[in-house]
């Protein structure tokens, strides 16, 4: 199976060029971001184009209509030619049905569209929670994920040991990694090497090898990891001082590394 790795350039700084030269030059397979703004447009294309990069475009719905919020949004993604998509999709306070119906649009969409989206388990959204993702995937057979379980620790404050079943549910439907490790109070551990949050590490990687598994045994070829732990704010930082205990970009990588280490004899 090939392992594809992206680099997210959220928290990262300096031109948009520069950016692009240090994920290229560190190995990375490709970027996962927000689609640029129009002023950005001609470049972002064209350095994906002179760095080899592929591009997992993100987009994001806002209401009151998502679903052509949606539409939209990736209409203009598909214009980038992506190897997929990942949207933030919905609101957690939207009535079971009204996510039921934005979703069976959206599988169609994607039909339409002919480039993989998923839909990102991240908190404010539809599939915040494990539960109502997995009524959501019994309910919408064409619901694919991007898997994102650090949030769903965070807003059960655990590392899922009561969620087994809904974890199964959603193995086969991830089209795609966020490989972030989070814990029983947050969303990001501070820094995934430190011994002591061994066994939060642990369980996201028993979760991401099952994934794995899944899609080899489902006859697929390539998988898309992206290590996406974000800048303070998410990242830790010392009180008064407000510096980060651990460097963002080295955390990436290492994480990017142990993801595909773990897998490269399959």
């Amino acid at each position: 199976m090939e392992i594809k790795l992206f680099k997210a350039l959220w928290g990262m700084e300096g031109s948009l060029e520069s950016q692009f030269e240090r994920i290229a030059t560190a190995g990375y397979d490709g970027i996962e971001a927000p689609m640029p703004t129009l002023t950005d447009e001609d470049q972002f294309r064209k350095l994906l184009e002179a760095y080899h990069m592929d591009y997992i475009a993100m987009v994001f719905t806002e209401g009151p209509h998502h679903i052509a919020s949606f539409e939209e949004q990736v209409a203009r993604a598909v214009s980038f030619r992506p190897v997929s998509i990942t949207s933030h999709s919905a609101k957690d306070a939207m009535p079971f049905e009204e996510q039921v119906e934005y979703f069976r649009e959206a599988a169609a969409i994607e039909q339409k569209c002919g480039i993989a989206i998923g839909h990102e388990t991240h908190r404010g959204r539809a599939l915040y929670n494990p539960w109502e993702t997995g009524r959501l995937l019994d309910a919408v057979p064409g619901l694919k994920l991007t898997a994102d379980y650090s949030h769903w620790c965070c807003v059960t404050e655990t590392t899922l040991e009561n969620q087994e079943e809904n974890l199964r549910k959603s193995f086969p439907r991830v089209q795609h990694i966020h490989g972030r490790v989070g814990y029983a109070q947050g969303p990001q551990v501070p820094d995934p090497r430190a011994p002591e949050y061994a066994h939060e590490l642990q369980r996201h990687m028993s979760w991401w090898d099952s994934i794995v598994q899944a899609k080899k045994e489902s006859g697929q070829t390539m998988i898309t990891y992206t290590p996406e732990f974000g800048p303070p704010g998410y990242l830790h930082t010392l009180p008064f001082t407000n510096q980060p205990v651990a460097d963002l970009w080295e955390v990436c990588l290492w994480m990017g590394k142990q993801f595909k280490g773990q897998y490269k004899s399959i």
